[in-house]
């Protein structure tokens, strides 16, 4: 029989997150040009070739990995995340812990336009150097897809250098990146008093960046401190002018109806959702709009107000989980860690929690035809933990069982240096 699949792996469970955890225990799974081209129980392999042990299937693929027990589960996909930037705002961590108020900081330079003042001074390649070991700790942990915004460098040349930098990481390092423009997070200085020029301004970006191939999706910031709910409204119809689907930072702290906005043009995500109402959850679920859930900032600014996980559940709105990973409310690059926050602050089954970085997280990227489940045809995107049940990657707290990354049918080990990747 001629060899049929690039790679097979045998001797794993499969979680493969279709319905439930969708289990498949003593399985295995084949790969062909970059797809699972088949997944199945061990004994029930293809040509009667039921097997125990890697030499009784090489007949059927060029290479057989035997995966020693593993639990096999789609790559993660982190679908919200602010990775690319230079600088940190550690000082502001501390100050903040010794008495200096939110204001006191701001008045001293500090809060998001440190950030942008560090991100604009930054070249591109420095904004890569800085971005690549946090990207890197990310893949180290089972991530395959990667969501990542601008929004820390409002205006069009320092906003197209993050973008082209996001493009970069995906070349360069093993992960699928996409990418979001966020010109409308905040209020530049330059455009003090004149939020609606700032406005007219962001609306003017999308085509250009759209034309050089560095927009996937649209964001805004629709908050009391961030833009109105009729200025998103502007940048979401100028979105939709260039084709382009639309997220949304909303309800973190106010209720300024954001989800239904989002929804009423058919986005993909609302994001955070603390405060996010009765009608927003109805609108959010007529739209098929994904609840996504991060509880890392909750967690750093210590908030009190979760979001309203049990209606969204009982509306039926798809949950997904991610990092939010950014310098001032959320430093943290494990999606390991989300998922338990996930779990112990807002009570997410870590059935749930799995989903949300794995199908559900697809969703919000408008991906789940392409990843986010074990399925016949969507990219061999996955990872092997040395696990003994899928519920342990939501239990462990600051443990990673990762074994092996696949991306694209390529498989590596977890620990990546950045900027390369050594192949298994």
């Amino acid at each position: 029989m001629d060899q049929i699949w690039d790679i097979l792996f045998t001797n794993v469970h499969l979680a493969t997150m279709v319905e439930g955890y969708g289990e498949i225990r003593d399985g295995a799974i084949a790969v062909k040009d970059g797809r699972i081209a088949w997944l199945g129980a061990l004994a029930e392999l293809p040509g009667g070739a039921a097997v125990s042990a890697a030499p009784s299937a090489s007949s059927l693929a060029a290479r057989v990995v035997d995966g020693a027990g593993c639990w096999l589960t789609p790559g993660l996909i982190d679908c919200h995340s602010h990775i690319v930037h230079a600088g940190n705002r550690s000082a502001e961590f501390e100050a903040r812990l010794n008495g200096a108020t939110y204001e006191e900081i701001s008045r001293a330079g500090g809060g998001i336009m440190s950030t942008v003042r560090a991100t604009r001074a930054a070249s591109e390649q420095e904004l890569l150097a800085q971005s690549l070991p946090r990207v890197a700790s990310m893949l180290a942990e089972g991530v395959t897809t990667l969501e990542i915004k601008s929004g820390y460098g409002l205006t069009l040349e320092s906003e197209a250098a993050m973008l082209r930098v996001a493009r970069r990481i995906g070349r360069e390092l093993p992960v699928s990146v996409r990418t979001t423009f966020l010109g409308a997070h905040a209020l530049p200085p330059e455009f003090a008093g004149r939020a609606d020029d700032y406005v007219d301004a962001v609306c003017a970006m999308i085509a250009p960046l759209a034309a050089e191939g560095l927009v996937d999706a649209v964001d805004a910031f629709c908050e009391n401190i961030g833009f109105s709910r009729e200025q998103t409204a502007r940048v979401f119809a100028a979105a939709r002018a260039q084709g382009l689907p639309v997220k949304l930072h909303a309800e973190q702290l106010s209720d300024q109806r954001g989800a239904q906005l989002v929804a009423e043009y058919g986005g993909l995500s609302a994001d955070h959702l603390e405060h996010l109402s009765e009608d927003g959850i109805a609108r959010m679920a007529a739209a098929g709009t994904v609840a996504v859930l991060l509880p890392g900032a909750y967690y750093f600014l210590r908030d009190t107000t979760p979001p309203p996980v049990a209606r969204l559940r009982a509306a039926g709105v798809a949950m997904a989980v991610a990092t939010d990973c950014n310098p001032g409310t959320s430093p943290m690059t494990s999606l390991l860690l989300a998922m338990n926050m996930a779990c112990t602050l807002w009570r997410l089954t870590p059935q749930e929690a799995l989903a949300g970085c794995t199908i559900q997280a697809a969703r919000a990227l408008g991906l789940q035809g392409q990843v986010g489940s074990l399925e016949v045809g969507k990219r061999a995107d996955f990872a092997l933990w040395r696990i003994d049940r899928p519920a342990a990657l939501a239990y462990a707290i600051g443990f990673n069982p990762c074994q092996m990354v696949v991306n694209g049918g390529i498989a590596r080990q977890p620990a990546l240096v950045a900027g390369a990747a050594s192949p298994v």
